[in-house]
C-alpha cells in the first residue's frame, strides 16, 4: 500500500514525539510516530547507504525483537527481515472475543501494521488458514512443537525464507531454554541448524530448480544479557530526525499488537539501567572478524565500497569495482541532498541509472557464480528501495481504488488507478496499469498512458474487472486480489510502483448467512426439545436480489420451514430466518452438523463471511461454511439455577450456559458494587477477570460475603499481574512461578480425581473418567502452587514425565457457601463442545451449602 505524504519542510519531522512523565505514561500518553513528509523521505532513503542484511527469527506475532529492528532498519538502513511462525490463533485475546482462527487473522493484520512502522520486510512459515505450522497453544518442548508442525516441513519454509532473502546476520529472538515456550525454543533450533544447511545445495534441493540458489548467513547471534555478550544494539540512543528513540520506535510498533496489550510509553534515553541496549551473543560465523567485535557487521560488507574492496582484492573485474564505487559515491549524494525533495530526486534517479548499468555488466561479467548471484540480488534489492525512494522524492502519491471493495463471483465492477504528482519536478511518461488474476479481466476505459504530470496533477485510469463466476472466494492471507503499476518517468530513468488497495478487497458468498447459535448442546436426556436456529442473511450480490434459504440436517431430523425466500433491495442489506430443528427419535450421542444453504437459480451459497474489524487493522473476513455444530450428550441441569456472570471479555461461556437452561446474567460494574447478589445462586468469575474489571478488588469483600451467607462463587484462572494476590480468595491461593512451569499442555493427559465421591463429581452429574476424554489444546494454565489447607484439591494432573498438579482443581466451604477456584482451561473446551467439560461446569456452578 503506497499512502499519501506531506511534503511538508523538515520542521515536520518534530510531530509531537517528546514523550514527557515516567517510565510508563498514563493512558492519553501517545507513542512516537515516525511517517509524516522528510520523516518518510529519510525513511527511503536510508537503506540505499548500506548493502547489508539482517533476519530476525520468531515463533508468534509480537515475538519480534522491535526496538532492535528499529535500529537495524530505521537506524542504519539494513535491509530488514522479521521472520515468524505461526499466526498466534493459540492465544487470548484482550481486545475481543474471537479465538482460534479469527483470532489468527487478527494477530496477522497486527503484525503486518507493526512490520510496516519499522520499514521490516514480514515472512510468515505458516501459510493459509488450517496450516500445518498452527499455533496449538502453549508447548513445553522443541519434540512435541516438531511433531505437530512437522519437522521437514517447518525447516523447509525456513531455510526458504533465508535463501530467498539472503541475510547476512540472524538472530533467533529466544534462547532453546527450558523454561522457554517450545515454540520459541523450536525456532531457535531451527535457525542455529539452518545457519549452515541453507548454504548446502542438497538441503531442499528442489530450492535451485525453483530459481533460488543456497545462502550462507556470514553471523548468528543469540540474545543476550549486559553481562556477557558480543555486541550490543544501543536501542536507548536518540534518532533526531525520527524525534524519538530506537526503544520507542519499537514501542510504537508493539502498540500495534492489541490483542496481546503490548505495547508502552517510555521515556527518553536509558530506561532503569537496562533497556539502553538489547544485547547479544555471537554463536556462529562464517566470516572472521575482529578479535573484540563492536557491530554486528564487523567483517561483513556493509557499503558498496566494502563490496568494491572485496572484489578488488580478489584481483576479479576492475569494471565491476568501479560500478560499485560509483554506486557508493551516489548514496552519498543522495544523503547529501537531503531533506530537498527535488535535489534528492535528481539523486536518486542518477543512482537508478547506475544500477541498471551496474546489473547488466555484472549479468555479462566473468564473475564466479555465487558472487554474481549475490552482487545480482543486492542490486535488485537496491532496484527496489530506489522506486520507493524515487515515490517518496517526486512526492508521488499511487493509488488504487475499487468501486466496491466487497465482491462476487460473475460480478463486474470498475477500478481506478491514480497518480498524483505533490512535488515540483514534472514527470514523464506515466503508465497505469492494474493486474488481476488469471480468469479475471481488466479492460481499460480511457487511456493509461499520459505524456507529463505537473505539481498537484493527477493521472488517472478506470478499468473496467470482471469477476470469473469460478473466482476464488477471500482468503485472508493471500495477496491482494489485484494490483496496480504505475510507472513514470524523471531524468530520463523510469520507476516502477506497485501499489495494492489501501483497504482490503474480498471475493465473498453472494450470500453470506451466519448460524446463531453455531455451535450448540442437544442434552440427549431431553432430546425432544426443539432447537431454535436463526439464519442470518446478508446480499453482497450487487442490486436487488432474491434467495431461497434451507436448513441441510442430519437424517431423521427435521427442519421447519422446509424453506423461506428472502427479497432484497440492495447489496449490504440483511434479513433473517428463524428455524427450528429436532433431532431424530432415535438420536444417540455424537457430533450433527446442519448446514444452511441459499439459492437462486444456479447461484448456491453455503458459507458465511465473519467480518474481523478493528480501527488498527481495518477491515478483513473470515469465509467459513454456514454451519450449526451440535454436540449431543447426556446433561442434568437443575430448575431454575440462576448464574450471574463476570466476564473478563475473553470468553463467552455464558451463551453455552443458557443454551441448556441456565438462566445466566452478565454483571456490570454497579451490579457487582451495589446489587443484590444473593438473588444468585452461583456468581462465576471470567478470566482474568481482576485484571480487567476494576471493580472486582474494590468490591471483593461483597463477593466473600455473599459466599459467607451461602453463596457460591467460581474463580478461574488468573496470573499474578493480573492484580490478583493469595488474600483475594477467602483462604490464601498462590499462583506458582515462573509461569510456564505451573500448566499443563497435553490436553490427553491422564487426570486422577483425588475426591471421587466429592459433590463436584457427583451432583448433579456423575463424573468418570471418560469426561477427561477429547479435550482440546490444554488442560490447565497458571496453576497454584500453594493454597490453605481448608480447600479440598479435587485432581491431580501433569503432562508425561512431569511432577503432577493437585492445586488445579480447588474447592471449600466459607462460612455457609461454597469457594472454588479452577485452572482448567474452561474457555477452550466449552466452546468446542467437549462434553466432560460442560458436565463439570454445570456441577461446579450447581454447588448448594
Amino acid at each position: 500500500m503506497i499512502k499519501g505524504k506531506s511534503t511538508s519542510k523538515f520542521c515536520s519531522i518534530v510531530m509531537s514525539a517528546v514523550l514527557a512523565g515516567g517510565m510508563l505514561l498514563p493512558a492519553q500518553a501517545q507513542p512516537a510516530y515516525a511517517d509524516r513528509g522528510v520523516v518518510d523521505l529519510w525513511k527511503s532513503i536510508k537503506p540505499l547507504t548500506t548493502i547489508a542484511s539482517a533476519m530476525n527469527t520468531g515463533a508468534h506475532p509480537d515475538d519480534e525483537h522491535s526496538a532492535t529492528l528499529a535500529y537495524l532498519s530505521l537506524g542504519r538502513g539494513v535491509n530488514t527481515s522479521s521472520v515468524i511462525a505461526v499466526r498466534g490463533e493459540g492465544g487470548q485475546n484482550e481486545i475481543g472475543s474471537e479465538l482460534g482462527q479469527a483470532l489468527g487473522i487478527i494477530r496477522t493484520r497486527e503484525l503486518q501494521e507493526a512490520s510496516k512502522i519499522t520499514n521490516v520486510t514480514l515472512g510468515m512459515l505458516g501459510e493459509q488458514l488450517d496450516d500445518p505450522i498452527y499455533d496449538f497453544g502453549f508447548s513445553k518442548s522443541v519434540e512435541e512443537t516438531l511433531e505437530k508442525w512437522g519437522d521437514s516441513v517447518a525447516y523447509e519454509r525456513l531455510i526458504r525464507k533465508i535463501r530467498e532473502l539472503r541475510p547476512d546476520v540472524i538472530i533467533p529472538s529466544f534462547l532453546n531454554e527450558a523454561s522457554t515456550h517450545g515454540h520459541h525454543r523450536t525456532i531457535n533450533v531451527l535457525t542455529v541448524r539452518a545457519f549452515k544447511d541453507a548454504a548446502n545445495p542438497e538441503i531442499f534441493p528442489e530450492h535451485l530448480k525453483q530459481g533460488l540458489q543456497p545462502w550462507q548467513i556470514k553471523k548468528l547471534y543469540l540474545p543476550a544479557n549486559a553481562k556477557d555478550y558480543t555486541v550490543n544494539a544501543p536501542i536507548g540512543d536518540y534518532n533526531e530526525i525520527y524525534g524519538a528513540s530506537y526503544l520507542q520506535l519499537g514501542e510504537e510498533s508493539r502498540f500495534m499488537h492489541k490483542s496481546q496489550g503490548m505495547g508502552k510509553v517510555y521515556d527518553e534515553g536509558p530506561v532503569q539501567g537496562d533497556l539502553f541496549s538489547n544485547y547479544y551473543k555471537l554463536d556462529l560465523s562464517a566470516v572472521k572478524s575482529a578479535d573484540k567485535e563492536k557491530d554486528f557487521f564487523d567483517g561483513i560488507a556493509f557499503t558498496f565500497e566494502d563490496l568494491a574492496k572485496e572484489i578488488d582484492a580478489k584481483g576479479k573485474d576492475n569494471k565491476i569495482v568501479k560500478h560499485l564505487r560509483e554506486l557508493q559515491k551516489d548514496a552519498d549524494e543522495v544523503v547529501a541532498a537531503y531533506p530537498s525533495f527535488a535535489k534528492v530526486l535528481k539523486e536518486v534517479h542518477d543512482m537508478k541509472a547506475d544500477v541498471q548499468t551496474a546489473l547488466a555488466d555484472v549479468k555479462a561479467s566473468g564473475l564466479e557464480a555465487a558472487t554474481k548471484e549475490d552482487l545480482l540480488h543486492r542490486l535488485h534489492v537496491k532496484e527496489e528501495q530506489l522506486n520507493k525512494a524515487s515515490m517518496e522524492s517526486a512526492s508521488v502519491v499511487a493509488k488504487v481504488k475499487p468501486a466496491a471493495s466487497e465482491l462476487v463471483a460473475g460480478q463486474t465492477t470498475k477500478v481506478t488507478v491514480s497518480a498524483f504528482n505533490g512535488g515540483s519536478v514534472k514527470l514523464n511518461k506515466i503508465n497505469l496499469s492494474l493486474n488481476v488474476p488469471s480468469g479475471w479481466t481488466a479492460k481499460p476505459a480511457g487511456a493509461t498512458s499520459f505524456d507529463q504530470l505537473g505539481y498537484n496533477e493527477t493521472a488517472s485510469a478506470t478499468f473496467e474487472v470482471t469477476i470469473p463466476a469460478n473466482a476464488r472466494l477471500f482468503k485472508p492471507y493471500d495477496p491482494s486480489v489485484f494490483n496496480a503499476k504505475v510507472e513514470y518517468q524523471a531524468y530520463d530513468t523510469a520507476t516502477t510502483l506497485k501499489v495494492t488497495p489501501q483497504n482490503g478487497v474480498a471475493v465473498l458468498p453472494p450470500y453470506s448467512m451466519s448460524l446463531s447459535p453455531n455451535a450448540t448442546i442437544l442434552n440427549t436426556l431431553k432430546s425432544q426439545e426443539p432447537i431454535p436456529v436463526k439464519v442470518t442473511v446478508r446480499n453482497y450480490t450487487p442490486g436487488a436480489s432474491k434467495a431461497t434459504v434451507s436448513l441441510n440436517v442430519p437424517e431423521g431430523w427435521t427442519a421447519e420451514p422446509a424453506a423461506e425466500e428472502l427479497s432484497f433491495a440492495t447489496k449490504g442489506e440483511t434479513k433473517s430466518v428463524a428455524f427450528t430443528v429436532k433431532a431424530a427419535s432415535n438420536v444417540v450421542p455424537g457430533k450433527f452438523t446442519v448446514t444452511a444453504v441459499a439459492k437462486n437459480g444456479d447461484v448456491q451459497s453455503t458459507q458465511g463471511a465473519q467480518v474481523i474489524e478493528y480501527p488498527h487493522i481495518g477491515k478483513t473476513y473470515m469465509v467459513q461454511p454456514a454451519e450449526l455444530k451440535i454436540q449431543a450428550f447426556d446433561l442434568k441441569v437443575p430448575d431454575k439455577l440462576k448464574v450471574g456472570y463476570v466476564s473478563s471479555g475473553f470468553d463467552n461461556i455464558d451463551q453455552y450456559l443458557r443454551q441448556v437452561g441456565v438462566d445466566v446474567v452478565k454483571l456490570e460494574a454497579k451490579d457487582i458494587q451495589y446489587g443484590d447478589l444473593s438473588q444468585y445462586d452461583t456468581i462465576v468469575l471470567g478470566i482474568r477477570a481482576y485484571a480487567f474489571r476494576p471493580e472486582l478488588i474494590p468490591s471483593n469483600q461483597r463477593l466473600l460475603s455473599y459466599v459467607q451467607n451461602g453463596g457460591n462463587l467460581v474463580v478461574q484462572y488468573h496470573k499474578p499481574e493480573d492484580k490478583w494476590s493469595p488474600e483475594l480468595a477467602p483462604y490464601p491461593i498462590k499462583i506458582g512461578s515462573p509461569l510456564i512451569q505451573w500448566r499443563v499442555t497435553d490436553e490427553n493427559s491422564k487426570v486422577t480425581m483425588l475426591a471421587p465421591d466429592h459433590p463436584m463429581f457427583n451432583s448433579p452429574n456423575k463424573i468418570t473418567d471418560q469426561d477427561w476424554s477429547n479435550w482440546i489444546q490444554d488442560r490447565s494454565a497458571y496453576n497454584p502452587s500453594e493454597w490453605g489447607k481448608e480447600y479440598t484439591a479435587l485432581i491431580s494432573n501433569g503432562d508425561p514425565g512431569e511432577k503432577e498438579f493437585t492445586g488445579t482443581f480447588l474447592t471449600a466451604r466459607y462460612g455457609k457457601g461454597v469457594y472454588t477456584y479452577s485452572s482448567l482451561v474452561w474457555y477452550r473446551e466449552i466452546p468446542a463442545l467437549v462434553p466432560g467439560s460442560i458436565r463439570m461446569f454445570v456441577n461446579m456452578i450447581s454447588q448448594k451449602q
